[in-house]
């Protein structure tokens, strides 16, 4: 297995949602906490068995950079959209081959599974990028840590997280 620096300790899922809910109390956003079933913990699965449309949900994708030494960072961008990685995220980073996170990095740097991953109790050091359509909504259904629930919220709660840069272009919308 690939060790990675600041890794952080194997916990339960409850004390990831424990620490989520903690960061998000800190932030003075009210927010609604959604239990689900885990076998739906997939965005475009979630969506449609919980009557959600795809525009309200923000997927949190952490990439990494190719080479050493490994720099990692977190991306918020709506499920209807496709993370400009190649381009805009590159750049932003200063690195020049970046690729998603593989669910076993993602799950030692941030102590979360793929389909539960949030950007609320990330290491804090981890760079946050939103892109600016997410902050064009209404309210966003997000990650709340664990595949057995998520959290709904104004858009607003990602900009009051410490360290989360708005980014125009972070993500493309696909031709339909």
């Amino acid at each position: 297995m690939t060790s990675f620096v600041n890794e952080p300790p194997i916990e339960s899922t409850a004390g990831v949602e424990t620490r989520v809910r903690a960061v998000l109390d800190g932030l003075g956003v009210p927010y609604e906490w959604i239990e689900i079933d885990p076998a739906y913990a997939d965005t475009a699965a979630f969506c449609e068995h919980y009557g959600y449309g795809l525009e309200t949900a923000a997927n949190t994708i952490v990439v990494a950079a190719k080479k050493d030494p490994r720099q990692y960072a977190a991306c918020v961008v709506l499920a209807t959209t496709r993370l400009d990685v190649n381009r805009t995220v590159r750049k932003l980073m200063g690195v020049p081959r970046l690729s998603f996170a593989s669910a076993e990095e993602t799950k030692a740097l941030t102590g979360m599974m793929i389909g539960g991953v949030t950007v609320f109790a990330l290491p804090p050091d981890l760079p946050i990028y939103v892109d600016e359509q997410v902050m064009a909504r209404p309210w966003v259904i997000l990650g709340s840590g664990s595949r057995s629930s998520k959290m709904k919220a104004s858009p607003e709660v990602l900009r009051r997280l410490p360290g989360s840069q708005v980014i125009s272009g972070l993500a493309i919308t696909p031709a339909s």
